[in-house]
């Protein structure tokens, strides 16, 4: 496992960093473990300073913060600064609100008084990927540590300065040694985290070749674990879609962070009523995409996040046109430096081709034409996944019911807009299982305890 900053625009090493010793590791899962016997007893109120601090620091940070990520994997700066706005807005929301959340709950027995609570379980593992350096962090920060748990991180190895910065954000806001802790882990000694009994919980978001090992391993160990793993999003457009919304929508669906985005618009299925005026002005929008230096404001089109992740997906394009999908546009790397992919539309896929199956992790469009809303609904449900999708119609209630018939964790009405920290994030299929945000998010990793008081005779 090799942990350095490369970055994608120009393709320079900025700087390496070493692995941490089996010595380190043990220290730090032993720090983790020992602060945990200390924060599972602090009131919510003592431990939303810390987190409500932390928050403050994201925002007064975002510039600096922003800044690093660019550098790592890419994004394009004005993105990246909203992402660390809303990592801010995760940790607040959770200092705020998780006290309510975990409030004992009132049951109702047929005799005597009972009530749930909850309690933490321990130290949490945490798995994360590079698409979203801070946000994946903040989700699972800001819900687990004002839950009682302490957490352990294995970051994503091309933003290693992203998760040092993390953790030096909540060390500054007062967190004591062992809260959150970042692990610069080898693979063979991140299943040793998994397999280690100060270890409670696994949370992993990532590929599902990694969710189905991790998962696996926290299976044969008999720990909770929440799996987010992609997903090949359906992008349903309806005969009365508003086109100018739809468009622009479409646009920000597909090339937001370059396409690298797991709740992505990625499959797009249109009437053919609409088919051939949707798809002119939706090439003609990403042809005027420009390529240029994520960190410049004005730039339009940013790179992919690393040169491999590049070359890995232009192969699938490649694969998906030998098994008869027709390119209409880009499928090619632009000819300057960095890991930079015209943006590209595959059309003619059929159920035989791979490209049907899989997802295309970056400004790849998948175009399918259907005749009518069932069959919309059915190609969208042919899928291997199942996190997010979208709906476009000026009718709100056929919208409704379509958006209950996609077999989906989420699903958005003439938008897609999933950054609300009050919203569940989560899937089904082959997109994994569990939530994150909102209410259900900081229920993931809690002991779910019954009470009951009751004068009740002995049966005999």
């Amino acid at each position: 496992m090799t942990y350095q900053t490369l970055n994608p625009f120009n393709g320079k090493l900025v700087k390496s960093f070493d692995q941490i010793t089996d010595a380190e590791f043990e220290t730090k899962l032993a720090t983790a473990q020992s602060c945990y016997e200390t924060w599972r007893h602090k009131s919510y109120a003592e431990r939303a300073v810390i987190i409500a601090r932390a928050a403050v620091l994201m925002h007064e940070q975002a510039d600096s913060l922003a800044h690093t990520m660019t550098l790592e994997m890419g994004k394009r700066i004005s993105e990246a600064r909203g992402e660390v706005e809303f990592s801010s807005r995760i940790l607040a929301y959770y200092a705020k609100h998780a006290e309510r959340f975990l409030a004992p709950v009132k049951l109702h027995p047929s005799v005597g008084e009972a009530h749930m609570e909850s309690s933490p379980i321990g130290v949490i593992f945490g798995v994360e990927p590079w698409n979203f350096p801070y946000y994946q962090l903040a989700r699972v920060a800001g819900p687990h540590l004002m839950a009682g748990n302490t957490m352990v991180v294995k970051h994503a190895g091309i933003v290693p300065q992203c998760a040092i910065a993390f953790e030096k954000i909540l060390l500054d806001a007062g967190a004591p040694p062992g809260l959150y802790t970042n692990l610069l882990i080898s693979h063979e000694q991140s299943d040793r985290v998994v397999n280690d009994e100060r270890i409670k919980g696994v949370a992993l978001t990532g590929s599902v070749a990694a969710g189905q090992i991790i998962a696996a391993s926290a299976g044969r160990n008999l720990k909770v674990s929440s799996m987010e793993l992609g997903g090949s999003d359906a992008f349903i457009v309806l005969d009365d879609a508003d086109m100018d919304h739809t468009i622009k929508w479409a646009v920000w669906g597909r090339m937001y962070n370059c396409g690298q985005t797991c709740c992505a618009a990625k499959r797009f299925i249109v009437v053919e009523s609409l088919a051939e005026t949707f798809l002119a002005r939706f090439r003609a929008a990403l042809e005027a995409l420009k390529p240029g230096d994520p960190m410049d404001e004005k730039t339009t089109l940013g790179p992919l996040s690393s040169e491999q992740a590049l070359v890995d997906l232009l192969a699938q394009v490649d694969v998906a046109v030998k098994h008869g999908a027709k390119l209409l546009m880009g499928g090619k790397r632009f000819d300057r430096p960095g890991a930079f992919m015209q943006p590209t539309i595959l059309t003619g896929i059929k159920p035989g081709n791979p490209a049907f199956r899989d997802e295309f992790f970056g400004p790849v469009v998948s175009f399918y034409v259907v005749k009518d809303e069932d069959e919309a609904v059915a190609l969208a449900n042919d899928s291997d996944f199942g996190l997010g999708g979208s709906v476009w119609t000026q009718d709100i209630a056929r919208g409704r019911r379509i958006a209950s018939r996609v077999d989906t964790g989420m699903m958005f009405i003439n938008n897609i807009d999933w950054t609300d920290a009050g919203l569940p994030f989560g899937g089904i299929k082959n997109s994994g299982y569990g939530r994150e945000l909102g209410d259900m998010g900081i229920q993931e990793f809690v002991n779910k305890k019954l009470v009951r008081y009751a004068v009740l005779e002995a049966p005999g």
